[in-house]
């Protein structure tokens, strides 16, 4: 008797250990992730972002001397959603009024996550709609598609032309994720810039550091103004125009941020997190 329980304390030693080596590791891996350069969420040393809020509220001061509040709206909502229309589109939609939610809802789409490009620390729910945060690595099967450094996950829907729209619960994100879109050509090996969400010509999000929002691409940086934390982001694209368009939807549809560009690639849907979990809201 005195042998066996000698010989099962060593075991449980042995295992005891093996478990304090993989909190090690983890938290490792944990803090790269959050290492100072990728939880730079810039805040320039000077007042650049000071000088952009004014020059923007100005802007806003005098669009609405030069034109009522009720007219920008109701043209700027139709040339919005309207392919065919020959006003550049998205221009009013830097307002902070909110919009009527049902008129994206025509384009509603519910893009599922593809477990292919899925980083190992995350986890994906049964209907592929949920990614969460795994404190242990999963050992998914090698694609030349999976995010190896960075935990990021791309959408198995491409969308390269027409209007769409699609919503992101980040309720249980914690305070650090990103929402976007990116080309299929978004680099997947390593954590250089060519691969992160937002800092390249490749892909473009809004991201929340902490209690505040930002909008990425190509490395560039806009501070988001908000009144209250988004429960909910809505993204509508209109591949077309070359509009990429995020709202706070928790209540009604304030608008954060739009990006217009040419696409020249098909668009995914694109997700990152630190922590929790990120949901796509069943639409369809």
């Amino acid at each position: 008797p005195p042998q066996f329980v000698s010989t099962g304390w060593g075991l449980e030693r042995e295992e005891m250990a093996k478990r304090y080596c993989l909190t090690l590791a983890s938290e490792k891996e944990i803090q790269e992730q959050r290492a100072p350069a990728e939880q730079w969420h810039p805040v320039p040393m000077s007042f650049e972002h000071v000088m952009n809020h004014y020059r923007g509220f100005a802007g806003a001061i005098q669009s609405v001397v030069q034109k009522p509040l009720e007219a920008r709206l109701k043209e700027d909502i139709f040339s919005s959603l309207n392919a065919t229309s020959k006003k550049e589109p998205g221009t009013l939609l830097k307002t902070t009024s909110t919009v009527d939610r049902s008129l994206f809802l025509k384009h509603a789409r519910s893009p599922s996550l593809e477990y292919d490009s899925l980083h190992p620390r995350l986890s994906l729910s049964e209907d592929r709609l949920t990614v969460s945060y795994s404190w242990r690595r999963k050992f998914y099967p090698y694609s030349p598609q999976r995010f190896d450094k960075l935990w990021q996950v791309l959408s198995k829907d491409a969308f390269f032309s027409g209007s769409h729209y699609w919503e992101v619960d980040v309720l249980h994100a914690g305070k650090g994720w990103w929402i976007g879109a990116a080309y299929p050509s978004i680099k997947r090996h390593g954590d250089s810039e060519t691969c992160r969400l937002g800092w390249n010509r490749a892909s473009w999000c809004i991201k929340r550091f902490d209690l505040e929002y930002w909008a990425f691409h190509k490395g560039e940086r806009t501070l988001l103004l908000t009144n209250d934390d988004p429960e909910r982001i809505g993204v509508f694209l209109d591949y077309e125009a070359g509009i990429l368009s995020f709202y706070n939807v928790t209540d009604g549809m304030a608008h954060l941020h739009t990006f217009r560009c040419k696409f020249t690639e098909p668009l995914y849907p694109a997700l990152r997190l630190w922590e929790g979990a990120i949901t796509i809201c069943k639409l369809t």
